[in-house]
């Protein structure tokens, strides 16, 4: 085993992601080792700890962990997944803004953004086709979930990823996603402050993981838990039975807009993770389906994201149709994209 070293980042590796600068280093380490001593912060940077998909910046410090010798044990890691011609035309039909700078992706429902476990086919080992002849592939400096379609921006420069990813960060960029909710919130238009805390899976590779809501004050007293807030407004309804929501995470935590429906009662329709599987209210809220003609999958997109410019410094506000699923469920409840504003949160709506 190799001893504790402390590594400096150079301005060349600066924008990377950590996992993958790590495996430049030391590409004897697989994947799952490097998440694994992340979680146990035994990798840290600047003293502190770090998440596997953490942007580097110059002038940083990683603290290594003793490591196996090159030579040892540790399986290869695979060559890297060689892109059909198709998907290279799918991934390539989901742009919807590019320059010189960053692109954005209107990313389909399924796709996962990143490889996990069982997962080869994903945004960023795509990623390559998306190059239009730039020197290298886009990177990624935000994520969806896998289920969760609509706008996903990418660097096209480790400059342009530094200065995103810091936007990102420190919340200078205003995400609204959509929604088809189970129910009718009352007020109308609020906002949810409960904390979330990670409730382990039960799979192997920890499949089946949620976030747990908690009450605001009982945040520093639960172990892992983080605060977190969303804004959310009803933009129309069918009775009480559904809503089409726009929803604001004014946190970025894992699950957050999921969970926080679910929690007051009012699930997104096809997330059977914190909303079940059934349709009738059990006295504690709606279920997540709606039966009849409308589709089981998650009804939940990010539909415009507004930030600025990394290099310009100009506003860019950035929009993204919805799925076809959703559009099938917007045609059978009558509503009509163009009938409502881009921002209900900007001054009177109701």
């Amino acid at each position: 085993m190799s001893p504790v070293r402390k590594i400096e980042i150079t301005p060349q590796d600066a924008g990377q992601r950590l996992d993958r600068w790590f495996r430049r280093q030391f590409p004897h380490v697989p994947q799952g080792r490097i998440e694994k001593m992340c979680r146990k912060g035994e990798i840290r940077l600047d003293g502190g700890r770090v998440k596997p998909g953490q942007r580097i910046e110059a002038g940083q410090t990683v603290r290594v962990p003793p490591l196996p010798e090159p030579e040892g044990t540790a399986r290869p890691s695979p060559p890297p997944r060689e892109i059909s011609e198709a998907d290279a035309r799918m991934i390539r039909s989901c742009v919807i803004f590019r320059d010189e700078h960053i692109l954005a992706l209107n990313k389909p429902p399924g796709l996962p953004v990143q490889g996990g476990t069982g997962q080869s086919r994903h945004v960023d080992a795509l990623a390559e086709a998306l190059r239009f002849g730039a020197d290298e592939p886009p990177r990624l400096v935000h994520r969806l979930d896998k289920d969760t379609s609509g706008v996903l921006l990418m660097a096209r420069t480790r400059a342009a990823a530094r200065v995103l990813t810091r936007a990102f960060r420190d919340r200078d960029t205003r995400k609204i996603y959509w929604a088809a909710i189970a129910g009718l919130p009352d007020p109308r238009m609020g906002t949810i402050r409960y904390g979330l805390v990670k409730a382990g899976g039960h799979g192997r590779g920890g499949e089946g993981e949620r976030m747990r809501c908690i009450h605001p004050r009982e945040v520093p007293l639960t172990e892992g838990a983080k605060r977190a807030t969303t804004d959310y407004a009803v933009l129309s309804a069918l009775g009480r039975r559904v809503s089409w929501a726009a929803l604001v995470p004014v946190t970025g935590r894992t699950h957050q807009l999921r969970a926080h429906m679910g929690e007051i009662g009012h699930p997104i329709i096809g997330d059977g993770k914190y909303g079940g599987s059934g349709q009738e209210n059990r006295g504690d809220g709606w279920g997540a389906q709606l039966g009849g003609g409308i589709s089981r999958k998650l009804h939940l997109h990010a539909r415009s994201l507004r930030l600025m410019h990394p290099v310009t410094g100009k506003p860019l506000f950035i929009t993204a149709p919805l799925p076809a699923h959703m559009r099938n469920t917007w045609k059978l409840l009558g509503w009509h994209e163009d009938d409502v504003p881009e921002d209900p949160f900007d001054g009177e709506m109701l």
